[in-house]
């Protein structure tokens, strides 16, 4: 245990993040650089080491949060950091990136703020990378077997890096000119700068790993080919089917999906793009949806120099304490002030969007919405509350509806879907073509960084039994009847 009275002594204490009016002039991680390390080995002293960690419940990947929250505390960083990377290959990405059931499920959150989990595991990891802890981890023999992962999201590098490993020859193909999938073009610059998946991809590469950009499978390799070509194939091709609102005025330009927005944005940070061709400057922009990826079109206006914006949720603002029917140790839906939401613009709950009006050029100009309410069960409109708000840029960030089938990878693989649209599965990741798996947002629809990295992982261990029928990797930290749900 690392501080056995650190839990009764020392408060919660998070990251500072750096001073509005400084971080929406710039598209830099909006922490202020190395606040952290003085207070982080005392946070760390807060976890008890509980008899029953709930933490590891909590955490898809299983982390062995309370061995490395006592490294920490211990300044045993190197340490720290093996234990940190037993369970996640990238802890500098879901450090970043993930929400933290685990400290949702923190024992001591029961009836005080849990311990930073999250803080601690990026600061173990920050450090380690500094120190030169992580290096490159080759396999000392090749298998003979080739491998192709289809996506380089989080779940597609994970599976990838960990087949690369076991001896298996691997090259990821990614259909966008730069690797790293939605952690790439998806999450905003100030979230997570670009420079840590390009160290990943250093590392992957120094293993043996190859990186195939450009390439769509389905369009510029059909899947025959690659299945003739490869001895498995893992596909970790994410949700990319966003989901629409087909309402009146849905047509008139100015209206796009977070997916379209987002990545000139990104594009612009890597020096493709001088400026964006969907900004937010000077216009009043209207986000709809609230989960992160509507914070994210949020923190972007803002950098972009939006005249207003304005982030509409269908659902009721959620409460800031537990409601009776999310008990610990589940996730809760709490109201939550991102970074975005600190820098600026207004939150409207219980609103529904009924359609948008333009000028004559056919630009968006208004969005029309009205109020919701629950009645019997069912979200129904409240008579008399409809008003307009003005709109000359609106973002579609309502989530994802399944796996893209328009580019003929399902088609051509011949695979088989669930009810919800995903790519179905067996327990070991296996489609129902022999020697195709599916790990990630494409098999259990839109989650969260820590499901696609866990799920890679597990895949990887499945694609490695399969092609030389038994596994040297780790087994999934999870029952797997509960690793494929949600």
């Amino acid at each position: 245990m690392a501080d056995p009275k650190g839990f009764l002594t020392t408060d919660r204490e998070v990251a500072r993040t750096r001073p509005v009016a400084e971080r929406v002039r710039d598209w830099n991680e909006v922490y202020v650089p190395g606040s952290l390390l003085p207070v982080i080995g005392k946070q760390a002293g807060r976890c008890m080491d509980c008899g029953i960690p709930f933490c590891h419940n909590g955490c898809p990947l299983g982390n062995l949060i309370p061995e490395w929250n006592d490294y920490a505390y211990r300044d045993d960083w190197r340490a720290a950091s093996e234990r940190l990377h037993a369970t996640n290959n990238f802890p500098e990405f879901t450090g970043r990136l993930c929400p933290a059931p685990c400290e949702a499920a923190c024992v001591l959150g029961i009836n005080q703020q849990p311990v930073t989990i999250k803080n601690v595991e990026v600061t173990i990891v920050d450090k380690a990378w500094a120190a030169g802890d992580v290096t490159p981890q080759p396999p000392e023999r090749l298998s003979g077997k080739t491998v192709a992962v289809i996506g380089s999201g989080p779940a597609g590098l994970a599976a990838a890096q960990q087949l690369t490993r076991a001896g298996h020859t691997v090259a990821v193909y990614e259909r966008a000119d730069r690797i790293g999938g939605l952690l790439r073009y998806g999450i905003p610059e100030f979230k997570m700068e670009k420079r840590h998946i390009n160290r990943r991809i250093e590392q992957m590469r120094a293993e043996g790993t190859k990186f195939r950009t450009e390439v769509e499978i389905g369009r510029d390799i059909d899947a025959a080919k690659l299945r003739k070509r490869y001895d498995a194939v893992v596909i970790a091709a994410g949700a990319t089917t966003s989901r629409d609102l087909p309402v009146p005025g849905r047509d008139l330009k100015g209206i796009h999906f977070a997916m379209e927005y987002l990545p000139m944005a990104n594009k612009v940070q890597e020096g493709d793009l001088t400026v964006a061709p969907i900004t937010a400057e000077g216009k009043h922009v209207v986000v709809i949806g609230g989960g992160d990826t509507g914070a994210d079109c949020v923190g972007t206006a803002h950098r972009q120099g939006a005249a207003s914006v304005t982030q509409l949720e269908i659902m009721p603002r959620p409460g800031e304490e537990r409601n009776a029917n999310q008990p610990w140790p589940t996730f809760p839906m709490l109201y939550k002030v991102t970074s975005a939401h600190e820098e600026g613009g207004e939150r409207i709950y219980s609103v529904s969007t009924t359609h948008f009006e333009g000028d004559e050029d056919g630009n968006v100009q208004w969005l029309h919405l009205i109020e919701v309410e629950f009645t019997g069960g069912k979200l129904v409109q409240k008579p008399g509350t409809e008003r307009r708000i003005p709109a000359q840029l609106v973002t579609l960030a309502m989530g994802f509806t399944g796996t893209d089938v328009k580019n003929g990878l399902v088609e051509q693989f011949g695979l088989e879907l669930d009810a919800r649209g995903n790519i179905a599965r067996d327990a070991d990741y296996a489609t129902n073509v022999p020697g195709v798996f599916v790990a990630g947002d494409a098999g259990r629809g839109q989650s969260l960084i820590v499901w696609a990295i866990a799920e890679g992982r597990s895949a990887a261990r499945g694609v490695d039994r399969y092609l030389t029928g038994t596994s040297t990797l780790p087994a999934p930290v999870r029952p797997t009847d509960r690793a494929l749900t949600v």
